[in-house]
């Protein structure tokens, strides 16, 4: 595959992760870190990229994103697959997309109610934006990218060069555990899940011969390179994009003042720096996000369709692209309740699928290693998911606290299925040597 295709391709990566929340989550990391920026930003990127990026190139490795469940049972399998593209496809992840183009990207510039109209709008350009799919690298990577990267470096150098007031002292746990602060914040974007779901868009456009000029890639080999070229320039582009958005954080202290989420940091600050105009910069910005992800989410969710339950593609296209519009205007803090907790339990799950595949070829043979894993990783990611909803009875938290590893930092299933990996690589191995034995003893 050509370097230009590369870049088209990485591009359209970037851009397809770079949802609202990664633009406005950042800023508010940096006025609570405030001269400790650099070490939770350090922290934030190690998760917030560096597992995105990790699980993206084991896809690659494997050549195809169902591989990565491929030693599971086939309803266990199935419904890892089925439950993630629902719940970050139309269930959440997409009508939360529009709503928040809407209340950043319209609200503050009307004074009735047009989320209805706003929304069937952005449904139907979704709708025919993933209908193109031999064209969305031209459309995303070729053209929407490059002019939203244009507009958050006008942003950035902006701060950099103008800041609107020095940084202040850090607050709360980043006084004096910024890094460590930094890693759970990263965590809990959950951009992690969203890779193994991108995984199927972007693995299969590599290996489209149309995309690639008739120069398609073939090979296992041919493709995990090009797929590692691609993840470097998402991570590079994702990265300053975090950097800058935590640093317009970090220097808005003066104009932040009782902010509690970062979208409101960002529209005061870029308010106080362009006026009016900067405003619609930033609803530019956020509705352009919002578009790339919605796009890239409702051909993840279509392509698995189709190739796992052999339903159309347009079918699966146009009734997704229904029910986000449905939902987003039903009420999404019902769907909230139902959905996010679906998504707090397979993020740990998903991220111990890419470690165990990372160490262990995924197939029929290796069952036991990867059952194992999984069952225990969803056991204690529940008793996250239940931290995380306020659900654990308060006698209960200093028990958990005391005894289980991380639980604080809402990871307390990482340690149990690194151990429980290690287990049953060592049991396995024991076993075969044990076959081995017998086998020789026999032939004797």
């Amino acid at each position: 595959m050509n370097k230009h295709n590369t870049l088209a391709i990485g591009l359209m990566t970037f851009a397809m992760f770079l949802g609202a929340g990664n633009i406005i989550f950042p800023p508010l990391l940096g006025l609570q870190a405030g001269t400790h920026y650099l070490p939770a930003m350090l922290g934030f990127l190690i998760t917030a990229v560096g597992l995105p990026a990790l699980t993206l190139v084991v896809l690659g490795r494997l050549s195809h994103s169902q591989q990565l469940t491929a030693a599971l049972p086939k309803p266990m399998a199935t419904g890892f697959w089925v439950l993630l593209f629902t719940a970050i496809g139309p269930a959440f992840g997409m009508p939360r997309a529009v709503t928040v183009a809407y209340e950043m990207g319209i609200a503050p510039f009307t004074n009735g109610d047009l989320l209805l109209p706003f929304s069937l709008i952005f449904v139907a350009v979704t709708l025919l934006l993933a209908f193109q799919r031999g064209k969305l690298v031209d459309y995303i990577g070729k053209v929407m990218t490059p002019l939203l990267v244009l507009l958050l470096a006008v942003l950035a150098v902006t701060a950099f060069v103008a800041p609107v007031s020095p940084m202040t002292l850090p607050s709360g746990d980043y006084q004096h555990q910024a890094v460590t602060q930094g890693l759970i914040q990263g965590y809990m974007t959950m951009d992690a899940i969203a890779a193994v779901g991108f995984g199927w868009v972007i693995i299969k456009t590599i290996q489209d011969k149309s995309v690639s000029q008739n120069k398609g890639v073939s090979s296992r080999g041919a493709l995990f390179s090009s797929t590692v070229k691609v993840t470097l320039i998402y991570a590079v582009l994702m990265s300053a994009c975090y950097l800058a958005m935590g640093y317009v954080g970090a220097t808005s202290s003066a104009v932040a003042s009782g902010a509690t989420n970062g979208g409101e940091i960002l529209t005061n600050y870029v308010a106080s720096l362009f006026g009016i105009y900067g405003q619609y910069l930033l609803a530019v910005i956020i509705i352009m996000a919002c578009l790339t992800t919605t796009v890239g989410l409702t051909n993840a969710c279509a392509e698995y369709y189709q190739q796992t339950f052999n339903t159309p593609f347009s079918v699966t296209t146009v009734i997704v692209c229904a029910l986000t519009g449905l939902i987003a205007n039903f009420g999404l803090d019902q769907i909230l309740e139902i959905s996010l907790p679906v998504i707090l339990v397979l993020c740990p799950v998903a991220i111990a699928l890419v470690i165990t595949a990372l160490v262990v070829k995924p197939s029929p043979f290796q069952r036991p290693i990867f059952v194992a894993t999984v069952s225990v990783t969803l056991v204690f990611g529940t008793i996250d998911t239940l931290h995380i909803l306020g659900l654990i009875p308060t006698q209960w938290e200093a028990v958990l606290s005391d005894f289980m590893p991380l639980y604080a930092a809402h990871a307390s299933w990482l340690l149990p299925c690194l151990t429980t990996l290690l287990f049953s690589l060592l049991a396995n191995a024991s076993l075969a040597r044990r076959e081995k034995t017998v086998t020789t003893t026999s032939a004797k």
